[in-house]
């Protein structure tokens, strides 16, 4: 016997996270946890700092080589924390 109103439990997380307004900050956390996938361990080793605000990825990168190198692939790297997070939730990247 099945109930109409089961639910799978993602299905249910997701619904839960649209209810209480959350969808968008769990998208924002998945997305700069995945920077080391994305960049590679090197990389996220020289990082120092990430974090999201209004849609736009602030990194602290130490050495200046490896912060110009990721200004040139700055758009496909945009591109892939997007898709890793299921969403937009990054449009621009700033190095500090």
């Amino acid at each position: 016997m099945s109930r109409t109103n089961d639910k799978t439990l993602k299905e249910a997380m997701q619904q839960m996270l649209k209810v209480y307004h959350l969808k968008g900050k769990f998208d924002e956390t998945f997305a700069v946890k995945s920077w080391e996938e994305v960049v590679g361990k090197a990389v996220a080793n020289r990082t120092k700092e990430i974090f999201i605000r209004d849609k736009k990825l602030f990194v602290r990168i130490e050495s200046s080589v490896v912060k110009n190198e990721l200004t040139i692939m700055r758009q496909q790297i945009i591109g892939n924390l997007n898709e890793k997070a299921g969403a937009e939730v990054v449009k621009e990247i700033i190095f500090l």
